[in-house]
C-alpha cells in the first residue's frame, strides 16, 4: 500500500509539475491537489486492481505524453490565432479495444492531451469525445494513443 501511494503520488506530482510549467510558486496548491487525487485514485482503483507496468514503458509513455502535450498546445494556439476561426466542433464516438478498468480510465484521462479534444462519456467499449475541429485526424491519433496504452499495460502484442 505504501509503495502504491508513493508511486501514484510521484506520478501525480509529475503531472502537476508539467501542468504548472515547472513553476514552484503554486506547489502548496499542487500538494493539496496531489493528495486529493491520490486519495481519490485509491478509492476508485484500489491497489489490488493495479496492473504491473514496466518502468521503461512508463518512462517511454511519459515522453510521448510530454511531446503530444506540447504539440497539442501549439496546434490549438495556432487555431485560436487564425484571423478567422474556421472550426467545426463535433462529438465523435470511438470504439475501444482496451480492457476495462485502469487502461480505459487512463485512456480517457490522457486523451485530453490531444489537440482540441476532451472525453465526454465512457460506456463499455465506446468513448464519446468532443473535438474542436472534426477535420483534425483525431480518430487516427486516438487509435495510436490506444495502441500505446495497450503496450503500456499488456506489453507488446
Amino acid at each position: 500500500m505504501i509503495v502504491t501511494l508513493a508511486l501514484r503520488g510521484a506520478l501525480l506530482a509529475a503531472m502537476w509539475w508539467v501542468l504548472a510549467e515547472g513553476r514552484l510558486d503554486g506547489w502548496w496548491l499542487g500538494l493539496i491537489a496531489v493528495v486529493l487525487a491520490v486519495a481519490t485514485s485509491i478509492i476508485m482503483l484500489p491497489p489490488r486492481q493495479q496492473a504491473a507496468v514496466p518502468m521503461a514503458a512508463l518512462l517511454g509513455f511519459f515522453w510521448y505524453f510530454v511531446h503530444q502535450s506540447a504539440r497539442g498546445g501549439i496546434q490549438v494556439a495556432a487555431m485560436a490565432l487564425r484571423p478567422r476561426l474556421d472550426l467545426r466542433p463535433a462529438v465523435i464516438e470511438l470504439r475501444l479495444d482496451l480492457p476495462s478498468g485502469l487502461a480505459r480510465v487512463f485512456m480517457t484521462s490522457v486523451l485530453g492531451l490531444m489537440p482540441g479534444t476532451v472525453s465526454i462519456r465512457l460506456e463499455e467499449h465506446r468513448l464519446r469525445i468532443h473535438v474542436l475541429d472534426e477535420r483534425l485526424p483525431v480518430v487516427v491519433e486516438a487509435q495510436a494513443l490506444e495502441a500505446r496504452i495497450i503496450r503500456l499495460f499488456e506489453g507488446p502484442r
